[in-house]
């Protein structure tokens, strides 16, 4: 071999130059390999309308984090279309805390509950720590699943420090929250924690919200009207025990003590929804029993000094157009350095001019039909917003709710609104349908609806 003829040291060059050379060449394979598999799910930092943000992404939603105001998440983007208010008064701008001033920046947050001024058990409001106090920020994890956790300073006149997760995997614009408070006191304190979410009203008027009324509901009218006019027509609960609330520029604030766990947010003229789902602890009490509270912003109505009725902006000259939704945790009693948690989940999906209820599975935009045809087939037809990618599958069943089997019926995304008209041909036996949500991995999300064949007079 010509190897042995060269001296040591040109040998140990050629060896070192051909260990460089193959260490180079896995590193820009790997290089490639990465630009074309790129993290399922990712984090990263990112200017935002001039704030320091951090951005959580996947192929199906982007997450705009700005820890510096409150610990803000200030926007969620699905599909293209922008859920959250970020108010244009206060783009990219960062104001210390202030006891005199509110900084409305928008987005969504926590807050604590009760609200007012009466005593050291209730929150006073306006910009303090809580509201607008800087948050650490750190990041958890990466790739398959991105998780950042948010930490707050603790305040010293409520006694609470927050810190909140926020999480999203790679398979699904599903969002997971979970918020944190901890006693930073040496005495026992109660509190609630509620999340803020404040959605922006595009330029139309046909902005609504829903969530299930509580049947034994402790509210007159199964709802209480907190603040703004008692009669106020853009509020009803339907025959359906679906509380509804159309967005009207007025100032107005809405009480419901739901226990479905789940509250909807449809924009019906772009066609998009945003479903808040979270947990009702039925043997806990809730702040003055309130689970879920609506605020519609716009001015005030209220009676001048010479007792006419007026309307005025409140603490803003032109109020903004936003909707507020807001998710209340029970209340915590907290030993010094004690915590609670609240966990919630966020959906954005598709949604149409029609709202029927919110199941695991997804929305109902118009409820699913199943008539027997005179060829003894089954035709089927319904509107959904699903939560996950996949394929609506039928579950037959007979008479007696005997299984007859499953058939597959329509490829599903989140980013689009689904309309369901076809033809089954099940075993004659069949006499319920349940229609299933079933992910590409194979998982069953659940029924999207479960409905009675109907079978003509005339058949």
């Amino acid at each position: 071999m010509l190897l042995q003829f060269l001296p040591a040291s040109i040998i140990r060059l050629l060896t070192g130059f051909l260990l460089f050379s193959s260490l180079a060449a896995a590193l820009i394979h790997a290089q490639a390999k990465n630009t074309q598999n790129p993290p399922a799910c990712r984090v990263e930092a990112v200017d935002y309308k001039g704030w320091k943000a951090q951005e959580l992404s996947n192929r199906w939603v982007q997450l705009l984090i700005v820890p510096q105001n409150g610990g803000r998440l200030m926007q969620v983007t699905f599909g293209g279309h922008a859920y959250l208010f970020v108010n244009p008064k206060f783009t990219g701008k960062y104001l210390p805390p202030s006891a005199s001033t509110w900084f409305n920046y928008g987005g969504d947050k926590l807050w604590p509950l009760p609200e007012g001024n009466n005593d050291e058990q209730h929150w006073a409001g306006a910009s303090d720590v809580l509201d607008d106090g800087p948050f650490t920020f750190r990041k958890t994890s990466e790739g398959q699943e991105c998780e950042i956790e948010l930490v707050g300073s603790a305040d010293p006149q409520t006694g609470i420090q927050f810190s909140r997760t926020i999480r999203i995997d790679s398979d699904s614009p599903r969002i997971r929250f979970r918020a944190t408070m901890t006693n930073a006191t040496g005495h026992t304190i109660e509190w609630s924690m509620q999340s803020v979410s404040r959605f922006q009203r595009n330029i139309n008027h046909n902005f609504w919200t829903f969530t299930r009324t509580n049947p034994s509901s402790s509210y007159l009218n199964r709802y209480h009207v907190r603040f703004g006019p008692a009669e106020n027509p853009a509020a009803s609960v339907r025959d359906d025990n679906v509380f509804s609330l159309h967005y009207v520029h007025m100032a107005a604030e809405l009480w419901l003590d739901s226990t479905e766990g789940w509250l909807a947010v449809v924009d019906a003229a772009t066609q998009y929804a945003m479903v808040e789902r979270f947990r009702y602890e039925e043997t806990r009490p809730y702040p003055g029993k309130a689970s879920v509270i609506f605020w519609t912003n716009g001015p005030e109505l209220k009676l001048n000094s010479d007792g006419e009725v007026a309307l005025s902006g409140g603490e803003e000259e032109q109020p903004p157009y936003y909707l507020e939704a807001e998710l209340n945790s029970p209340l915590c009693r907290l030993r010094p350095g004690g915590s609670c948690d609240m966990e919630t989940e966020w959906f954005p999906t598709r949604a149409g001019s029609e709202f029927h209820g919110v199941t695991d599975a997804g929305i109902l935009i118009r409820p699913l039909l199943a008539t027997r045809t005179t060829d003894s087939r089954i035709k089927l037809s319904g509107s959904f917003g699903v939560f996950y990618s996949g394929r609506l599958v039928a579950h037959f069943y007979d008479p007696h709710g005997t299984p007859l089997g499953t058939m597959p019926v329509i490829d599903v995304s989140p980013t689009e609104p689904v309309s369901l008209e076809t033809e089954v041909s099940p075993d004659p036996k069949t006499a319920r349908i349940s229609l299933h949500l079933e992910e590409s991995s194979g998982v069953d999300r659940g029924p999207l609806q479960e409905v009675h064949v109907v079978v003509p007079e005339n058949h």
